[in-house]
């Protein structure tokens, strides 16, 4: 049996309820909340035969040191794609990917699934020794997404991104540093969009495996942007590119 994990939030859990209902076993919610959206959840859990106990709200805290917004949720873990091979052979569209080289913050991870989701990217994929797992916290900060956006891990990314090339998917990574900007870069076709960690960026073996480079055109003060913000203005503009393209 798979061992099972804490949700917690109430983007997570509903998501999980409407896309996996049958992976959660039940639902603590603070029985003191009594707002809108406490009285939906309910409902939603309701609908799909899910139990909902109602406990003391310290104890909900506890469970989710903290972080809880008044409800967890015991679950199995879900498995959307398990490899990437998996996730290239169901696509009806060129590929889309985001690769992650080195972003270990969970908040981070959360927000880039988000993006992800947003954008219609077809998998995250990210080294296993230098990654942010798919934590609780990382599934509440993605608020959702974590449930429609296969999270691949793998041992070895070079040789991942090598397995891309081999399959004409374009590899382009972001630097500061780069001569073109995000705009310069063609997304029309199967393409993976590599972010590194801020402040170290890509490790110098991922670098030597993208077929371009690529900023983020800055005009303010500041000389960086937060991964998962960079994450969504480039996938906009790779959104963008697709969408004008038919």
């Amino acid at each position: 049996m798979s061992q099972r994990m804490l949700i917690h939030g109430f983007h997570a859990i509903t998501a999980r309820l409407r896309h996996h209902p049958a992976s959660i076993q039940v639902i603590y919610l603070d029985q003191a909340r009594r707002d809108k959206r406490a009285k939906d959840l309910i409902k939603i859990a309701g609908d799909r035969n899910v139990r909902i106990v109602l406990a003391d709200g310290a104890r909900v805290e506890e469970m989710a040191r903290g972080k809880s917004q008044g409800v967890v949720a015991s679950a199995d873990p879900i498995q959307l794609a398990r490899d990437v091979d998996e996730v290239l052979e169901d696509l009806n569209e060129p590929a889309l990917l985001l690769v992650l080289d080195g972003v270990t913050d969970p908040h981070n991870l959360g927000a880039c699934l988000r993006s992800a989701d947003a954008f219609g990217v077809h998998a995250v994929i990210a080294p296993k020794d230098r990654a942010a797992g798919l934590s609780a916290v990382a599934m509440k900060a993605a608020s959702g997404a974590a449930e429609s956006v296969p999270y691949i891990t793998v041992t070895n990314l070079a040789r991942t991104l090598r397995e891309l090339k081999e399959q004409n998917i374009l590899i382009i990574g972001t630097d500061d540093e780069a001569p073109g900007t995000v705009m310069d870069a063609d997304f029309s076709g199967p393409a993976a969009l590599i972010l590194g960690a801020e402040g170290a960026g890509m490790r110098r073996l991922t670098r030597e495996h993208c077929d371009l480079l690529v900023r983020i055109p800055m005009y303010g003060q500041v000389e960086s942007l937060n991964v998962s913000v960079s994450a969504g203005v480039c996938l906009y503009e790779a959104r963008r590119q697709r969408n004008q393209a038919g």
